[in-house]
């Protein structure tokens, strides 16, 4: 498969999480879910020595088992007043609006997760961050976090959606019981459905000014 004409900005600009317009029919190829790995072992690793892995689900079962798993922590998750996407306050009507777009999207795949075609966890493995310092615990998820980061920017070249979450983590060991992953030394860090996007023209997301974000030389 080829893809998609886009230049470095706009591919970075318009990796957005997908949920409504993800194609829960269509398949997705083994060979591009390979293609997407390759490029997120690209990543940067600490010490060089990398420690990220992919959990691909395509079968039926462990899709409705893990999707299940999700949908009780996002239902747990929306009476987080205040944390839940759909009850944060902005501060005018139109970015109001644009939450309120955000949470039904993201209302919308809650029950649905397990449809996708495929789920991806993205695991550090060899030893948790639980408890762990600063210092280690970031160097440990400076490898998983950059190559699923990476994973995505690659899924969107070929046309494919995905959404970072992470609320499957309150039950974690319900999870890691589903697939077999050794709990006490595979660390989840972010589950994500990929799928086919209906159609492939993605907006640039309003943000703040850059300067608004950004601290020159002090605080």
């Amino acid at each position: 498969m080829s893809l998609l004409p886009l230049n470095p900005d706009e591919l970075l600009s318009t990796t957005r999480a997908v949920r409504k317009r993800l194609d829960f029919d269509r398949p997705v190829p083994d060979e591009l879910i390979r293609e997407c790995v390759a490029m997120a072992q690209q990543s940067p690793s600490g010490s060089n020595n990398p420690s990220m892995s992919f959990m691909v689900i395509k079968d039926a079962k462990k899709r409705k088992a893990v999707g299940e798993v999700y949908n009780r922590c996002f239902e747990q998750y929306k009476t987080w007043d205040g944390r839940y996407i759909g009850s944060i306050e902005k501060a005018t009507a139109e970015e109001n609006a644009q939450q309120q777009r955000s949470a039904s999207s993201a209302d919308f795949l809650a029950p649905r997760m397990g449809d996708a075609p495929v789920l991806v966890i993205g695991c550090n493995k060899g030893v948790r961050s639980d408890g762990q310092n600063g210092m280690v615990g970031a160097s440990l998820m400076g490898n998983i976090l950059p190559a699923m980061w990476s994973f995505m920017l690659a899924a969107r070249g070929r046309g494919l959606g995905t959404a970072w979450t992470t609320l499957h983590l309150l039950e974690e060991q319900a999870v890691a019981d589903i697939l077999g992953i050794p709990f006490d030394t595979v660390q989840q860090v972010c589950l994500t459905p990929l799928a086919f996007t209906k159609g492939t023209d993605f907006k640039v997301a309003e943000r703040p000014d850059p300067d608004t974000v950004i601290h020159w030389d002090t605080w």
